[in-house]
C-alpha cells in the first residue's frame, strides 16, 4: 500500500500541485513571520545589551505611595546619592542620567524621526565613555548641544551648524559642538538623541538638581552582583533601588519581545487563515481523486486490502504532499521574512542590522503544519475512500450521496448558524472582555455553519443568475447546471473565497464606522479652531499658550492642564481648565446643574459622578500634589466623550499647588475660524517650533482617516494571501471538474459546442462560482460588522454604522475577477481537448 501511495502522487502530480502551493503558501507566510520577527528581536536586543556595557549596576528612583493626605511621588536622586554612590569600595565611577524628549528639526524645519522616539540627554563631563565623540568638544550651556551620528548624516548636520529644537514648546537655536556615536536601541530604530550638559539637561527637562538615574560602573575584578550588594548597604532602601546591568538588559530584551509578539501574534492569525481556506483545497482535491479512482480503490478491497490500508494510503500521499509544501514553504518563508524588512525599510522605519534567525521551533513548526494540515485535510476523504465496497469496482461512478447524509449535513450546518448567530447576537450586551470571547465564538460557528449549509444554498443562489447566464445561450445554461451538480464541491470551492472576503467585509465596515464615530465625536466636542499639542505627546509649556493668546487674531484660548489629587483616598486626576472660555470652546452636553467653572465649582463628568455618588451641588474634599486641601463643589455634570472626560476645574485654582504646571493641550479660537492665513499666524507665533502640531477639525479628522486608512491597507495586504490560495482553489476545482467531464465536453463537441462555447461554460461556470462565494462574504461581513459596532457603540455615543456600497460592490467585482482569472487555465484546456479521445476517456 505504501508503494501504491507513492506511485499515485507521481502519477497526479499536476492535480495535486495546486494543494502543494496552497499548503506552501500559508507554510512559507507562518515561516516567514516567525524568521522576520526573531530576525528583528535579535538585532533590537543585540543593540540594547551593547547599551548597557557602561552601566553595571543602575540606581533608580522608587515610588512611595500614597499615605494619609500626601500623595503618592517618586523619590528624587541627588547629588549626594550620586556622590554616596560614587563611594562605595567596588564602584570606579557614577554618572548621573538625565533624559527626556527632545525634538531635532531638519534644514527644512521639519521634525526628524516623526514616528520614532525622539530624546534628549545630558553628557557628563568632559568625556562620557556612554557616547564615544566621532567629532568635536563637549556642551557647555545653552547654546550648545551634541547630535547623534546617525540624525546628523540624515539630516546633513555637521559641527558648528545652528540647529533648531524642542523639549517642552519653545523654540531653542544651539550650535552642534560636537557628533557622538551610541549604541542606544532607540537610535538604531530610527530615533534621535541630543545631548546637553548636565546643568542644562536638567534645567531643559524640568529636574534642577536631580537624576532620573545614576549608572554605577565597577572596578576591574568586582562583579555586578557584588557592587549592587555594596549600593544596597550604602543607600537608603526606601528612597532607592538598584539594578544590575544584566538584569536591565535581560528586562528590555523581553519588553522587546513582548512588543513583539504583538505584531508577531497578528501576522501568524493572518497565516492561520490563509491556512484554514487551504484545508478546503486540500479536501477537495483529496475527495476528487478518490472519486476518480473509485474503481481502482474498490479492486483493492476486492483483492483483500483493509479498509485501514485503504485510508493509510491516502493519507500517506498527504503526507507527501505536505512534506513537500512544508520544505518548500519553509525556503519561501526565509526569503518572505528577509522581503518584509526590506519593506519596513522602504516604509521609512530604521531597522537594526542583525544576522536572519532561523530558530528550531520556526523548522519544526513549518514542518508540523505543512503536514498536519495536509493530512488533517486528507483524513475525511481517506475515510471515505475506505467505505468504497469492492462491488464498486463492476461501475465507474461510485453511489452519490444519500437523502439522509444531505439531511444530517443540513441539520448541523442550521445547527450551528443558529448557535452562531446567537452568539454574536448576545454579545452585543456584554462587557468589552466577555463579549470579545463570545463574538469570537459566535463567528466562528456561524461561518462553520454557514459552511456546512452552502450546498444548500447553491442551489437558489446560483438559480437566482439564471436570467444573466441565458444571455450566452447554451453555454451559460451548461455553467449553471454544473455549477449545481456538484454542490459540495461547488461549496467547498466557493467557501474558501467566502472566508477571505468576509474578514475583508467585516473590518472594512467596523473601519470605516469607527472613523465617521470620532469624526463625529471630534467635531461634536470642539467649538475651538484649532488644537495645539506637542508632536509626540509630551506635555507643552505654559509659555507656549502666552504666545498663542498674543496673536492678533485669537479670540480665546484655553490650556488643558492635568494634576494628580487624592479624593476620599484614591488618586484621582484633575483637569485644569481657563473656566472663563472653556464653555466657548467646547461642546459638552450639560445634564445636570450649569456649566460652571471658577473658584471652587468644578464640572464632573456622568461617569466620574456615579462613581463617587455625586450630583449637582454635591461637596468633596481635594488633596492636591502639594498636600493642602481644599472643598470644591460639584456645578455641573456633563457627558464625557473620548476627548474631554473628568474633573475639569479653574487653571486659578489649579496651578499654585503645582510645583512644574504643563500643559496637554492648547484648544484655540481665532476671529475668522480656521484658514491657512490663520494657521500661518500661530505657527509663527510660536516659532516654527519641529515639535508642535497645530491642527483644525479637519487635520484631526484627517490624521484618524490616515491611521484607519493604513490599518486597512495592512489588512488587505494580509488578507490577500487568503483570496491567493482561494484562487488557487477555483484553478484547482475547474481542472478537476474538467478532467471529470472529458466524455462529456467530447460528446458537447461532437454534437457542435465549438471551442468558443467550451471556454464560455468553464468561464461562466467558474465565474457563477466564485460569485455564490462573493455574495457569501460579503453578506456575512456586512453582520459581522454591524455586530461587532453595536457592541463599541456602547463606548462610543457618536459611533454611526457605515455601508460603504462602493467598497462591497468592488469586493464582487473582486470575487468576479477571481472567477474568470481562475477558469483561464482549465477553460483552455477543455477548449483543446481532442473529441474522439475524450468521448473514449473513463
Amino acid at each position: 500500500m505504501f508503494r501504491t501511495a507513492l506511485r499515485n502522487v507521481l502519477a497526479h502530480k499536476a492535480r495535486l500541485l495546486m494543494t502543494v502551493l496552497a499548503v506552501m503558501l500559508g507554510v512559507a507566510f507562518v515561516s516567514g513571520t516567525l524568521v522576520f520577527t526573531d530576525s528583528l528581536s535579535q538585532a533590537y536586543q543585540n543593540g540594547s545589551a551593547k547599551g548597557y556595557r557602561h552601566v553595571d549596576v543602575a540606581v533608580r528612583p522608587v515610588y512611595q505611595e500614597s499615605e494619609g493626605d500626601r500623595l503618592g511621588k517618586e523619590t528624587e536622586l541627588t547629588r549626594t546619592l550620586l556622590d554616596d554612590s560614587a563611594r562605595v569600595p567596588g564602584a570606579a565611577s557614577a554618572i548621573g542620567v538625565v533624559q527626556g524628549f527632545t525634538a531635532i528639526a531638519d534644514k527644512n524645519g521639519k521634525l526628524i524621526s516623526e514616528n520614532f522616539p525622539s530624546r534628549g540627554g545630558n553628557y557628563w563631563g568632559s568625556k562620557d565613555p556612554r557616547y564615544p565623540l566621532k567629532s568635536g568638544t563637549a556642551p557647555r550651556g545653552e547654546d550648545q548641544v551634541l547630535i547623534d551620528s546617525e540624525t546628523a548624516r540624515r539630516a546633513g548636520y555637521k559641527v558648528g551648524d545652528t540647529i533648531r529644537i524642542s523639549v517642552d514648546g519653545p523654540v531653542l537655536t544651539p550650535t552642534v559642538t560636537g557628533i557622538f556615536t551610541t549604541d542606544d536601541g532607540h537610535v538604531a530604530a530610527g530615533g534621535s538623541l541630543a545631548l546637553f550638559d548636565t546643568a542644562t539637561a536638567q534645567k531643559l527637562f524640568g529636574k534642577p538638581g536631580t537624576y532620573d538615574e545614576i549608572a554605577v560602573k565597577a572596578k576591574a575584578g568586582v562583579s555586578q552582583a557584588e557592587l549592587k550588594a555594596q549600593l544596597d548597604r550604602a543607600l537608603p532602601r526606601d528612597r532607592v533601588e538598584t539594578v544590575t546591568g544584566k538584569r536591565l538588559a535581560d528586562q528590555e530584551a523581553r519588553a522587546i519581545e513582548n512588543s513583539m509578539s504583538g505584531m508577531k501574534q497578528g501576522l501568524l492569525i493572518f497565516a492561520g487563515i490563509s491556512l484554514f481556506v487551504g484545508t478546503f483545497i486540500i479536501a477537495n482535491t483529496f475527495t476528487m481523486l478518490v472519486a476518480q479512482r473509485t474503481r481502482e480503490l474498490a479492486l483493492l478491497r476486492a483483492v483483500g486490502a483493509s479498509r485501514r490500508q485503504v485510508t493509510r494510503s491516502v493519507l500517506i500521499e498527504a503526507f507527501v504532499v505536505g512534506a513537500v509544501a512544508a520544505v518548500t514553504g519553509l525556503i519561501a518563508g526565509i526569503g518572505i521574512g528577509e522581503a518584509l524588512k526590506s519593506l519596513v525599510k522602504a516604509l521609512g522605519a530604521v531597522i537594526p542590522e542583525g544576522p536572519v534567525v532561523i530558530a528550531p521551533g520556526t523548522v519544526l513548526s513549518a514542518l508540523a503544519v505543512g503536514v498536519l494540515v495536509t493530512m488533517l485535510a486528507a483524513w475525511l476523504p481517506g475515510r471515505r475512500a475506505a467505505k468504497i465496497p469492492p462491488v464498486a469496482a463492476m461501475s465507474s461512478v461510485h453511489a452519490k450521496a444519500t437523502t439522509k447524509s444531505l439531511v444530517l449535513r443540513n441539520t448541523i450546518g442550521a445547527l450551528f448558524s443558529a448557535a452562531g448567530a446567537t452568539a454574536v447576537l448576545a454579545a452585543r450586551t456584554m462587557d468589552m472582555n466577555t463579549a470579545q470571547i463570545v463574538m469570537g465564538c459566535g463567528a466562528v460557528l456561524l461561518i462553520t455553519g454557514v459552511f456546512v449549509l452552502t450546498p444548500l444554498l447553491s442551489r437558489p443562489l446560483i438559480a437566482a443568475a439564471a436570467p444573466a447566464l441565458r444571455a450566452f445561450g447554451v453555454a451559460g445554461k451548461l455553467a449553471r447546471q454544473n455549477a449545481v451538480r456538484n454542490p459540495r464541491r461547488t461549496a467547498a470551492t466557493a467557501a474558501a473565497l467566502m472566508i477571505g472576503l468576509t474578514l475583508i467585509t467585516g473590518m472594512t465596515v467596523l473601519a470605516l464606522s469607527l472613523q465617521r464615530g470620532i469624526d463625529k465625536m471630534a467635531s461634536a466636542a470642539l467649538r475651538a479652531d484649532y488644537v495645539v499639542a506637542m508632536a509626540n505627546g509630551n506635555f507643552l509649556s505654559p509659555q507656549v499658550e502666552k504666545k498663542l493668546r498674543a496673536v492678533e487674531d485669537v479670540t480665546a484660548t484655553s490650556p488643558m492642564r492635568n494634576s494628580p489629587s487624592l479624593i476620599e483616598g484614591e488618586t484621582e486626576y484633575l483637569t485644569g481648565v481657563d473656566g472663563s472660555v472653556f464653555g466657548k470652546l467646547t461642546d459638552l452636553k450639560v445634564k445636570d446643574g450649569s456649566f460652571t467653572i471658577g473658584g471652587t465649582q468644578v464640572i464632573v463628568d456622568e461617569t466620574t459622578a456615579k462613581e463617587h455618588g455625586w450630583k449637582a451641588g454635591s461637596r468633596f474634599t481635594v488633596a492636591y500634589e502639594d498636600g493642602r486641601k481644599q472643598k470644591l463643589t460639584v456645578a455641573g455634570l456633563y457627558e464625557s466623550n473620548e476627548m474631554i472626560r473628568g474633573i475639569m476645574l479653574d487653571n486659578a485654582t489649579l496651578s499654585p499647588h503645582q510645583s512644574d504646571p504643563t500643559d496637554m493641550l492648547i484648544l484655540v479660537k481665532t476671529a475668522d475660524g480656521p484658514s491657512d492665513a490663520a494657521k500661518d499666524r500661530l505657527v509663527k507665533a510660536l516659532g516654527s517650533n519641529p515639535g508642535i502640531k497645530i491642527q483644525d477639525k479637519q487635520a484631526l479628522s484627517q490624521e484618524i482617516g490616515q491611521m484607519f486608512s493604513l490599518m486597512l491597507n495592512m489588512l488587505y495586504g494580509l488578507l490577500a494571501m487568503a483570496v491567493i490560495v482561494a484562487v488557487l482553489g477555483v484553478i484547482n476545482t475547474l481542472a478537476m471538474s474538467v478532467f471529470e467531464r472529458a466524455q462529456e465536453i467530447g460528446m458537447l463537441r461532437a454534437i457542435g459546442l465549438d471551442r468558443g462555447g467550451v471556454k464560455r461554460m468553464v468561464r461562466l461556470e467558474s465565474l457563477v462560482i466564485s460569485l455564490f462565494g462573493g455574495v457569501l462574504g460579503v453578506g456575512l461581513g456586512v453582520f459581522f460588522g454591524w455586530a461587532a459596532g453595536e457592541l463599541l457603540a456602547a463606548k462610543l455615543e457618536t459611533y454611526e454604522l457605515i455601508l460603504p456600497w462602493g467598497r462591497l460592490a468592488v469586493f464582487l467585482l473582486l470575487a468576479a475577477a477571481v472567477g474568470v482569472l481562475a477558469a483561464l487555465w482549465p477553460a483552455r484546456r477543455a477548449a483543446r481537448m481532442n473529441m474522439l479521445q475524450a468521448i473514449k476517456a473513463e
